[in-house]
C-alpha cells in the first residue's frame, strides 16, 4: 500500500490500515505537499507496472491542522517576515496571470460561481451552496486580488483506490509525476523570479504533456476532468497549461461555458483540501464518471510544493 499523507506523522499508513486489520502488507507514506496522494498513486502504478506487485492500494488521508499551513520547506526567518503564507504565493501568481491575459477579479469570481455550482450537487464537497459573483466579491480580501470565496479551505478527508494487474472498468492509461527542468531556477510559476520564463515549460505542461503521449490522447479528447483549484486563478491558468484552451482564452471559455466539464466535482473550492487526499479524491471522482458513462476520456491534474505537477489519464 501506498499512502499519501502531509500531516499524519510518522507512520501513517500503519496507523491507519492497522486499524482495519490490514497487517502483513508493506506500506509507504508518501509526501509531496498537495501532490502527496498524486505521487502515491505513480509509485503504485509503477509497482504493477514493473511486476513487483499484482494489486496495489493507494490511499490519501489528512487531518489538517488549524491555522496557517506551516511547513518545513521554508526558513524560520521567512516564516517571521510573512513570507509563507499560501494565500500571498497565489496571490502573486494571479496578479501575473491576469496581467497577461487581460482577466480582471470577476473572471476569477465567474470560476469560483462555476465551481461552488457544481459543487452543490456533490454530496461529498464542504460547500454546497451556490453563490454568485456579487457574493465572492463582497468576501473580505485576503491577499490582493484574492478574496476569501476564491481561496480552497483546508479540511480533512480521506480518498482511496485500489489498482489491478488484471483489466478493469476503468483504465489507468497514464499517470505521470513531473518537476521544473533540471537545473532550473524556476519553480510553479515562480512569480518572484523576475526571469523571462515564455520558453520554459511548467511542471504541469510536462507532466500533462508526459500523460497525454503516454495514453495515446490529447486535450481535444478530455470529456471530464478535475484540476488544481487551490484558488481561483490556479484552476484558470490549468486550463492553458494542460491545453484545455488557448493562452488567454480564458475569458472566452468561462463566457460561454465550454470549461463546465472541468471540476464538475465542485473542485477544491467546494470540496475543500485534505492535502494527502485531494489527488485521489479526483481521480475517485473520476471513475465514478467514467463507470456511469458520463464520460470516456478523464484528466486528473495536481501540483504540490516544490513543483510537483502530476496528470493522470484515466478511459472507460
Amino acid at each position: 500500500a501506498y499512502v499519501g499523507t502531509a500531516y499524519g506523522g510518522v507512520a501513517t499508513g500503519h496507523r491507519v490500515l492497522g486499524a482495519l486489520s490490514l497487517t502483513g502488507l508493506p506500506i509507504v507514506d508518501v509526501e509531496a505537499g498537495c501532490a502527496s496522494g498524486a505521487a502515491a498513486l505513480t509509485l503504485g502504478a509503477a509497482a504493477i507496472r514493473c511486476g513487483e506487485h499484482h494489486r496495489v492500494l493507494v490511499l490519501g488521508v489528512e487531518k489538517m491542522p488549524k491555522g496557517m499551513i506551516r511547513s518545513s520547506f521554508y526558513e524560520p526567518w521567512q516564516e517571521e517576515a510573512g513570507l509563507t503564507p499560501a494565500p500571498a504565493w497565489f496571490a502573486l501568481r494571479a496578479q501575473r496571470l491576469l496581467r497577461e491575459r487581460g482577466l480582471t477579479k470577476e473572471h476569477l469570481a465567474q470560476l469560483v460561481v462555476k465551481n461552488r455550482g457544481a459543487g452543490a450537487a456533490n454530496p461529498d464537497a464542504m460547500f454546497r451552496k451556490p453563490v454568485d459573483v456579487d457574493g465572492v466579491l463582497a468576501s473580505r480580501v485576503v491577499s490582493e486580488p484574492l478574496h476569501l470565496w476564491m481561496l480552497c479551505s483546508p479540511n480533512e478527508g480521506a480518498a482511496a483506490v485500489v489498482l489491478d494487474r488484471e483489466p478493469g472498468g476503468v483504465e489507468l492509461r497514464a499517470v505521470a509525476l513531473r518537476s521544473h527542468l533540471p537545473g532550473s531556477v524556476l519553480a510553479e510559476s515562480s512569480p518572484l523570479a523576475g526571469i523571462d520564463d515564455t520558453e520554459i515549460s511548467a511542471p504541469t505542461q510536462r507532466a500533462a504533456a508526459a500523460a497525454y503521449e503516454a495514453a495515446g490522447v490529447g486535450p481535444g479528447d478530455i470529456d471530464a476532468a478535475e484540476c488544481q483549484d487551490t484558488d481561483a486563478a490556479r484552476e484558470l491558468l490549468a486550463w492553458e497549461e494542460l491545453g484545455l484552451c488557448e493562452p488567454g482564452g480564458q475569458a472566452a471559455a468561462l463566457a460561454d461555458g465550454t470549461m463546465a466539464h472541468v471540476n464538475s466535482s465542485g473542485g477544491l473550492l467546494s470540496k475543500g483540501e485534505p492535502l494527502g487526499a485531494s489527488a485521489l479524491g479526483q481521480v475517485v471522482w473520476l471513475a465514478r464518471l467514467l463507470r456511469d458513462h458520463r464520460a470516456t476520456v478523464a484528466l486528473a491534474h495536481t501540483i504540490g510544493r516544490g513543483a510537483n505537477a502530476s496528470a493522470t489519464i484515466l478511459t472507460r
